[in-house]
C-alpha cells in the first residue's frame, strides 16, 4: 500500500461550506469560474515574468495544474483545496511549501468565485483549513502573503485573526512588476479553541 502524506486527502464541512481535494472533474466548473472572475482575479495572480495571467484559462492547463498539485500532494508538500458552496465549486484554498521538519510550517492561497464574495465562504473555509493543518497534518504555523492593495484578501485573514509579521519585499511577481506583500501569520497555540469556533464567535458578534 502506498504511503500517504498526513492529513490528506481529507474532506471538511462547516455548514455549506465544504473544503475537498481539487479533482479532474472540477475542470469545467473552474474554468467557467476563472473565465467569469477574471476582472476580480487576474490582478493577483503571481506569473512567470513577461508572462500575463491567462484571462480564460484553458482545460488543459487546468489538467496541468490538477497533475502538478496532485504530485505535491502525495509528497507531502501541498494540500490543494477545491472549496464548494451547496455542493457547488466556489474557489480554492491550497496550502503550500509544507515544512514538516524544524519548521513545522507552510503558508495558503486563496480565491473566490466574485459573484460568492462576501458570504464568509472563504474564510470559512480557510478556517477549516487552518484547523486541519494544525491537527492531522501537524503543522506549528501558517502564514498568508498578500498584495497591501488586495483589500479583499486582508479582511479574510483580519476576520480570522492572523496577526501582521512584515513586509515582504518584492515578493512575487505580479501584473508586470516583482510586488511587495503583506505577510500575515497565526500559531498553533494561538488558536487554543480551533479558528472554525474563532470564527463563529467573532462572525456571530453583534455588529
Amino acid at each position: 500500500m502506498a504511503r500517504r502524506a498526513p492529513g490528506w486527502p481529507a474532506t471538511l464541512r462547516d455548514g455549506p461550506v465544504e473544503v475537498r481535494p481539487l479533482a479532474l472533474t472540477d475542470a469545467v466548473a473552474w474554468r467557467r469560474i476563472r473565465t467569469e472572475s477574471a476582472d476580480w482575479l487576474v490582478p493577483w495572480e503571481a506569473t512567470a515574468p513577461g508572462r500575463p495571467a491567462p484571462r480564460r484559462p484553458s482545460l488543459l492547463a487546468f489538467g496541468a495544474t490538477w497533475w502538478r498539485l496532485r504530485r505535491q500532494a502525495a509528497g507531502g508538500a501541498a494540500l490543494p483545496f477545491t472549496v464548494t458552496y451547496d455542493g457547488e465549486l466556489a474557489g480554492q484554498v491550497t496550502v503550500g511549501g509544507v515544512s514538516r521538519s524544524g519548521a513545522g510550517s507552510a503558508y495558503v492561497g486563496y480565491w473566490v468565485d466574485a459573484a460568492l464574495a462576501g458570504r464568509g465562504i472563504i474564510p470559512t473555509a480557510l478556517a477549516l483549513v487552518v484547523d486541519h493543518c494544525f491537527g492531522p497534518v501537524g503543522l506549528n504555523r501558517l502564514e498568508a502573503n498578500i498584495r497591501p492593495e488586495n483589500v479583499a484578501s486582508r479582511r479574510v485573514v483580519d476576520k480570522l485573526g492572523f496577526a501582521l509579521a512584515g513586509t515582504r519585499q518584492r515578493f512575487l511577481y505580479i501584473d508586470g512588476d516583482w510586488r511587495d506583500h503583506l505577510c500575515y501569520v497565526v500559531a498553533r497555540e494561538e488558536v487554543p479553541e480551533g479558528m472554525v469556533a474563532r470564527w463563529h464567535a467573532r462572525r456571530d458578534q453583534p455588529a
